[in-house]
């Protein structure tokens, strides 16, 4: 045993950036019911095959291994490396089904133990436990029902984990997502049970955050619901762009893909998300490494092709500044999914492809972060002393370089970095210039189609007589 280990929160610049977490990799009697005896996540993982050339299955786990979550061990390795790359806590994902919990033992343990010293949260996944992984309405495995009683006894379920130190806190009330609001009866009423639930026995208030990506056009704001903020889950599959059939279309070698799998282009997606709308409600942005869910279903699976370090750590990159800019104190949060979805292709924790190269780049970006806020700072304390005095120019270059000190290689490389980011920083207009470039292109792509369709040729006498009829005296124009 390794013991326990404080592990200090990192200094990140006031950004606070939470990474979903899954605890399926222990059995558990219901899964070996369902999928056969000792299935884990890790059953399906060992499954993945490449469906196309250049396609990356299986993902093979790099220094955490195939690790069992009863041991505490493997939960104290992954808090630490965590720790090490900024990642300021987990979120797990909690299965409540009428009094009925899965998959709760790694957090009953962590709230038991206090141990891993790390903060957490919980997001509960209120969808239906279905047999294609998707939470809809066929082959359901474990149904979701909702009632009164239902909603009291599930926030009384929670109250160890709220008292726990370690948990998150927004202006010190407890941080409680849920994954699928719009599948509540009535959340607004359930928002209700849960607040005087929790004042009545003794936590305080709390801070409800609904989960952004299911529902289709605009989004509610949380406050109609009852809730304080919403959480943007990524990928929002809003903001796939088109589906690839060649993997020409993202820029990769000429290689035409099967017909049953969803293929998306990763770096249309960030754009897109980039440089989707920004309500007027607090909303909390996410970002997501990869994605290939092709180890969990064989066929009809989802995957992003041209995910790489480099991309990730650009887009979190924005995703930070913008929640910098945008909010302040313990609402600076960022969400990424995931630390550890391996079936769905969507992990933080090291694989033999990668290494640590995705924690690496979450380091480096909320390093720089912090960097540029003390930078920014310094810039503004300077501002007061800066004058047109050659003098005093004079004065200030003789000082700093009295000793015959130069820059060096790496201080020009930092500088530059710094003034690179300001460019990205007021470069997002161009983000959506190019967005609504996209979007005309594709918009004229369609209209060219359907003008050389055979239904648009035969309708056109049955359009004329239509325009005629629309311009009779006494018809609305």
């Amino acid at each position: 045993m390794k013991g326990s280990k404080n592990i200090d929160i990192p200094d990140t610049g006031g950004v606070r950036a939470i990474a979903m977490y899954l605890p399926q990799y222990h059995p558990i009697p219901e899964n070996d019911a369902w999928w056969g005896k000792g299935f884990t996540e890790w059953t399906n993982v060992r499954k993945g095959t490449p469906r196309f050339q250049g396609h990356y299955q299986p993902h093979v786990p790099g220094e955490l291994g195939y690790y069992d979550l009863r041991t505490p061990d493997a939960r104290i390795e992954q808090a630490e490396l965590a720790k090490r790359s900024g990642i300021f806590g987990f979120c797990y994902y909690h299965y409540w089904f009428n009094g009925r919990r899965l998959l709760e033992r790694p957090l009953n343990e962590v709230i038991a133990s206090k141990e891993p010293r790390f903060p957490f949260c919980v997001c509960w996944a209120n969808e239906n436990w279905t047999r294609r992984w998707d939470g809809r309405d066929r082959d359901v495995l474990m149904a979701q029902q909702y009632s009164d009683d239902d909603s009291l006894a599930f926030i009384l379920d929670l109250l160890p984990a709220f008292r726990d130190e370690r948990y998150i806190r927004v202006n010190g009330r407890p941080l409680l997502i849920i994954y699928r609001t719009s599948l509540l009866p009535d959340p607004k009423k359930t928002a209700e049970i849960w607040r005087e639930t929790m004042i009545k026995a003794g936590v305080g208030e709390i801070y409800l955050v609904r989960v952004e990506n299911f529902m289709h056009g605009s989004e509610p704001d949380p406050a109609e619901i009852g809730f304080d903020a919403a959480m943007e889950f990524a990928p929002y599959w809003e903001s796939t762009g088109r589906k690839i059939t060649n993997l020409a279309r993202a820029g990769l070698p000429d290689i035409p893909l099967p017909d049953d799998l969803s293929v998306y282009d990763y770096e249309r997606c960030m754009l897109e998300m980039m440089s989707r709308f920004q309500p007027a409600y607090t909303l909390f942005r996410g970002v997501f490494p990869a994605w290939d869910n092709t180890a969990r279903r064989s066929t009809k699976s989802t995957l992003f092709v041209n995910s790489s370090p480099e991309n990730f750590a650009f887009w979190l990159s924005r995703t930070v500044r913008q929640t910098c800019e945008r909010y302040t104190g313990d609402e600076r949060l960022v969400f990424i999914n995931a630390w550890n979805e391996w079936g769905e292709g969507c992990h933080l924790e090291p694989d033999e492809k990668y290494g640590r190269q995705y924690l690496d780049a979450v380091g480096m970006v909320l390093r720089q972060n912090e960097d540029h806020a003390r930078l920014m700072e310094m810039r503004r304390s300077l501002h007061g002393m800066c004058t047109l005095s050659v003098g005093q120019w004079y004065e200030d270059m003789l000082d700093i370089y009295r000793d015959g000190r130069r820059l060096t290689k790496r201080d020009l490389r930092l500088l530059n970095a710094f003034n690179t980011l300001e460019d990205v920083a007021s470069g997002d207009e161009e983000v959506v210039n190019r967005r609504e470039q996209e979007l005309l292109r594709e918009k004229d792509e369609f209209i060219n189609t359907l003008l050389n369709s055979s239904s648009w040729k035969v309708t056109k006498p049955m359009r004329k007589v239509m325009d005629t009829l629309r311009k009779l005296p006494g018809r609305n124009q």
